[in-house]
């Protein structure tokens, strides 16, 4: 473990090809192989900001990788794709001020892929009304839709 004060920690996340996407997140190291989360997830699931990894270093990656999660912050994690883009005064950027009125925060990819912290205190149900009530395109990110509503697909 190095004496930053932060990391990155690789994940990877299976496509349906057998390929993976590679995502590294900012984390606060812990020591033994525990990171807390730093920034939320933009391709990762099963995890959000605040949550606590085992990521122990792997020698071919040459970082810590994702193993599991050891402690959940609480947070949650929803993912929205606008078109058109965030601009100023546009709908897209009005559907980010609602969340953001709800008690959410985000962080954007770019203007039109934001990752949306749901935290402890926001009921994600109300979140997840009004996504749908605004009609944006929208997933789950943590929890998944699969564990929220196993058996639908």
């Amino acid at each position: 473990m190095s004496n930053d004060p932060t990391a990155k920690v690789l994940f990877r996340v299976p496509e349906a090809d057998g390929a993976a996407t590679v995502e590294t997140l900012w984390a606060v190291p812990l020591g033994n192989d525990r990171y807390m989360l730093d920034n939320s997830p933009f391709f990762s699931y099963g995890v959000s900001w605040q949550d606590v990894v085992i990521a122990p270093h792997d020698p071919q990656e040459q970082m810590p990788t994702f193993q599991s999660v050891a402690e959940r912050s609480g947070n949650r994690t929803v993912r929205v794709m606008f078109d058109p883009s965030v601009a100023p005064g546009n709908a897209s950027e009005q559907i980010l001020h609602g969340l953001e009125e709800i008690g959410c925060s985000f962080e954007r990819a770019h203007s039109g892929y934001v990752s949306v912290n749901v935290p402890p205190v926001v009921d994600l149900d109300k979140v997840r009304s009004y996504l749908i009530a605004k009609n944006a395109q929208w997933e789950h990110a943590d929890p998944t839709y699969e564990s929220l509503f196993p058996g639908e697909a």
